[in-house]
């Protein structure tokens, strides 16, 4: 039997890491919690590895978003923000920073288990590397290489080119559907992000992070076009 998912709780307000630390044993997770960024640090430099970060963004000190941004950049860990009701631009900057979701608060843990879930998965989907490289699905973006059996994307060296969970579902759903135009819709639920706010917000903003990633110009974009009250298209014959 595989050993359980290890799950960091971060919020400074001490019922609300209980109340979610507890539900989440019960349904199996390892979980530590911290108060901050600094006992979070503790955890992650510590055993096992943690799998996910449930994060609150409005905390004395070290806010989240720094926090978050420490995260994606040193770690590919799984990023979950918590934000209070209102704090749409909280929310928009945490998920370009690289979040994988966001709940608001106050939630249901029910619906924060099923987001966890989700991001786990699409981070644990990725087979171990080695004999499967060499079976590896590919699709060429512009000069990089989207490889859908181990879940990379790569430069015309060979270098990998990190991308958050929910940016590689939105890359492949742009690479399997060429020069076909995606609407936001179509997009929310390719990368499971239907929420009850059908928050569109979330895929421009991943998009914007994606340009910078995969295009030449991310101001003069040529590979993900944007289609003017329709979607977005991924252009093919693109000049690579």
């Amino acid at each position: 039997m595989s050993p359980p998912q290890h799950i960091a709780v971060v919020d400074d307000e001490a019922q609300i890491r209980a109340a979610v630390g507890e539900y989440l044993e019960l349904h199996g997770f390892r979980v530590s919690l911290a108060d901050g960024g600094e006992s979070l640090r503790k955890i992650m430099a510590g055993t096992p590895k943690v799998d996910l970060v449930v994060l609150d963004l409005n905390m004395p000190g070290q806010d989240g978003l720094t926090i978050a941004r420490y995260l994606r950049e040193h770690t590919d860990v799984g990023i979950v923000i918590l934000t209070a009701a209102g704090q749409t631009m909280d929310r928009i900057v945490g998920l370009e920073i690289g979040a994988d979701d966001y709940m608001v608060k106050p939630f249901d843990l029910r619906e924060l288990l099923a987001r966890i879930k989700s991001v786990l998965r699409r981070i644990s989907s990725s087979p171990a590397a080695g004999s499967a490289k060499c079976r590896a699905t590919e699709i060429q973006i512009g000069s990089l290489t989207l490889d859908i059996e181990s879940h990379t994307l790569t430069d015309e060296n060979g270098q990998d080119i990190p991308l958050t969970s929910m940016e590689y579902d939105l890359l492949q759903a742009f690479a399997e559907a060429p020069n076909r135009v995606l609407n936001r819709e179509q997009l929310l639920d390719t990368a499971n992000r239907r929420d009850t706010e059908s928050f569109d917000r979330s895929i421009d903003v991943r998009i914007a992070r994606l340009r910078r990633k995969i295009e030449k110009d991310p101001s003069k974009p040529q590979l993900i076009k944007t289609i003017r009250g329709a979607g977005y298209k991924f252009v093919t014959d693109a000049d690579s």
